[in-house]
């Protein structure tokens, strides 16, 4: 696609100016003119024809304007991630690729991969795919693994899971251990877990019976497992259960796991006597278990406590030079009636800046940032519902941040939640100015650098521009990227191929130097030079020696009149050229002296072949089988 960036616009009183591109329907744009354009503007066409249109002043005044054009490509929009699941995209650009995968426990629906298709616009192949949590499964050679209630159903017409049931059967001569990382259950599911897949196998737990909710977990007898979930609410958001296995040795304790953290084994076999220490990714807290654990006895090891969790919590008072802040119960859901409220402190010297990486809210819930650390200062803004990620700066050291989540939270569901790093940063009022750029020039949005204000680079003629384009004063006060360079062009675009032709290339990278050879295919004839040579100019880009040759359909040689010759002769001829006919001494030419060669399918001549008559004979023409004289010569 085509884009103009203005360098320099002068016009006088009546002269009109504008440049106009064409939309997907083919209807003329007016993109921009004469009162709307100024030095440094960038102009981007929404199709891949750009035009400018100039008309000089009745009156006879005469500006100047300098225009630069460039292409460049469209891309793919960002896939969006899904929930529960990863995205990572190779490229954004026509042929790009992006692929999906779910987090453990749910499965992928739709395709894993992902294309950029090149269109007028481009798009992805098809559309994103979703992780779903299935009804049931079996599982064999199960060593670590998720156990997730089924996803709710899209729709009111789709089929109701109510009894799911998943076998879990590790390899033989090992047991399984279940951690419960979460069970929230409706007051009328149910949950068994059974220590093998028969009918009579010992039930590890049963949520009916009412007894307290083994939140470090059960360990089977044997290699298997069986799970079973009843409900008769399958479509709920608020109720369910997330049950983590992983299969271990007998003698040993079994691997253990903590949910939003990390810890650290003095045995990675998890023999008596290991000890693990815990620790939490940012924005989580340790919480309802110790920090440290520890394997214990011989006969049969377990754990001298319960693995701990890391919670997103509800506010808190921040004072570190960075960080992050979390919707409660991050990555899960936050609950209903949520009150939270962040304080965060850096240096008097500094100020906070905010990247708001994800704010996915329901209509009903609440974020407000606050500049400074009371709530009745300034609010810097307030959202609900969903936003594009953002930055955000407090003119002072404090900020406060509180979110509030509707208690009545099923009438308008629940968003994602969000995740907002914070950092100190220096109290400037505007960015550092950038260099000028070698062979090439630059321009600015704003006399001051303040946020928001961008440089845009753009190069001399014979040059090309590696990097970013155009780079934006952050709320941070720094630039979005490094400024580009200026290179050297040194290749020569291609010049296309010849309809009815092959060509021969000394060089594809079409470097400075590099010949094209052009032949055409039989039955036509090349039209203009055969070779081209890619030539560099100082100043200015390489270009050329000469046009494209075109393939022609060519005459063919008609022959010789008996008695007679050709002038120039030679076997094939391009439309437009003649061919001259003589005659030997003692012959007289009949007919034309010069036939044309007529362009058409396949090409002809414009006469026939000529005669050469010998003197003092006599002619006939040959007529319904009767001779007539035609022309006597003494």
């Amino acid at each position: 696609y085509m884009k103009y960036w203005v360098k320099s616009v002068n016009l006088s009183e009546g002269e009109q100016l504008s440049i106009r591109g064409v939309d997907e329907a083919g209807a003329l744009l007016v993109l921009a003119n004469q009162t709307l354009l100024v030095e440094g503007q960038v102009i981007r066409s929404p199709t891949n024809t750009l035009s400018v249109f100039y008309r000089s002043s009745p009156e006879g005044g005469v500006g100047i304007f300098q225009l630069h054009y460039q292409i460049f490509r469209l891309s793919c929009a960002l896939p969006r991630r899904p929930h529960f699941g990863e995205v990572s995209v190779k490229d954004l650009h026509p042929g790009g690729t992006a692929h999906f995968q779910c987090h453990m426990g749910y499965h992928l629906q739709g395709d894993a991969t992902l294309t950029c298709l090149n269109a007028s616009l481009p798009v992805w192949s098809q559309h994103e795919p979703s992780c779903r949590a299935l009804c049931g499964g079996v599982v064999k050679n199960a060593t670590v693994g998720r156990v997730l209630s089924p996803s709710p159903h899209p729709g009111p017409n789709s089929t109701l899971d109510r009894s799911c049931s998943w076998s879990l059967e590790a390899p033989n001569g090992l047991r399984l251990h279940l951690h419960l990382e979460r069970m929230v259950l409706g007051p009328t599911d149910r949950l068994v877990l059974w220590s093998g897949l028969d009918a009579g196998s010992v039930v590890l737990f049963d949520s009916g019976h009412g007894g307290p909710i083994p939140f470090e977990g059960v360990i089977s007898e044997g290699p298997a497992v069986r799970v079973q979930f009843i409900t008769d609410q399958p479509n709920s958001h608020n109720t369910g259960f997330n049950i983590r296995y992983e299969a271990f040795e007998k003698g040993h304790c079994y691997e253990p796991y903590i949910q939003n953290g990390n810890f650290s084994t003095t045995d990675p076999t998890y023999g008596v006597g290991t000890v693990v220490q815990f620790t939490c990714d940012p924005g989580h807290s340790l919480e309802q278990g110790p920090p440290v654990i520890e394997c214990i006895n011989t006969r049969d090891p377990y754990w001298n406590d319960t693995e701990p969790l890391c919670k997103a919590l509800c506010g808190g008072d921040l004072s570190g030079p960075s960080g992050v802040i979390l919707s409660p119960n991050w990555p899960e859901w936050y609950g209903e009636g949520e009150d939270c409220s962040w304080r965060i402190h850096v240096d008097e010297d500094k100020r906070v800046l905010l990247d708001v990486q994800l704010l996915n809210l329901s209509d009903s819930d609440m974020l407000t940032i606050l500049d400074g650390d009371e709530v009745t200062t300034r609010i810097l803004g307030q959202f609900v519902g969903g936003t594009r990620p953002f930055k955000m700066s407090s003119s002072t050291p404090d900020l406060t941040i509180t979110f509030h989540s509707d208690p009545a939270g099923l009438v308008f569901g629940k968003g994602e939640g969000f995740i907002i790093n914070y950092m100190e940063v220096s109290h400037n009022d505007s960015c550092p100015d950038l260099p000028e750029i070698q062979n090439g020039w630059k321009t600015t949005s704003h006399v001051a650098l303040v946020r928001g204000a961008r440089i845009t680079y753009q190069c001399d003629p014979g040059y090309d521009l590696v990097g970013s384009e155009t780079l934006t004063c952050q709320v941070d006060l720094s630039w979005n990227m490094q400024p580009p360079f200026c290179e050297k062009i040194m290749y020569c675009t291609d010049p296309g191929h010849v309809e009815h032709s092959t060509r021969t290339l000394s060089d594809p990278k079409l470097l400075v130097g590099t010949t094209i050879l052009y032949s055409c295919i039989p039955g036509y004839i090349l039209q203009g030079g055969a070779t081209l040579t890619c030539y560099g100019r100082e100043p200015g880009t390489p270009v050329w020696t000469s046009r494209l040759p075109h393939c022609v359909l060519s005459c063919e040689n008609p022959g010789l009149p008996d008695n007679g010759y050709q002038i120039l002769s030679k076997r094939l001829y391009l439309p437009g050229d003649s061919l001259t006919f003589m005659c030997y001494q003692g012959y007289e030419l009949i007919g034309e002296m010069a036939i044309k060669c007529i362009l058409g399918n396949p090409s002809f001549w414009s006469g026939p072949l000529p005669l050469c008559r010998g003197k003092n004979q006599i002619w006939y023409l040959q007529k319904n089988m009767y001779p007539y004289i035609i022309c006597i010569y003494i």
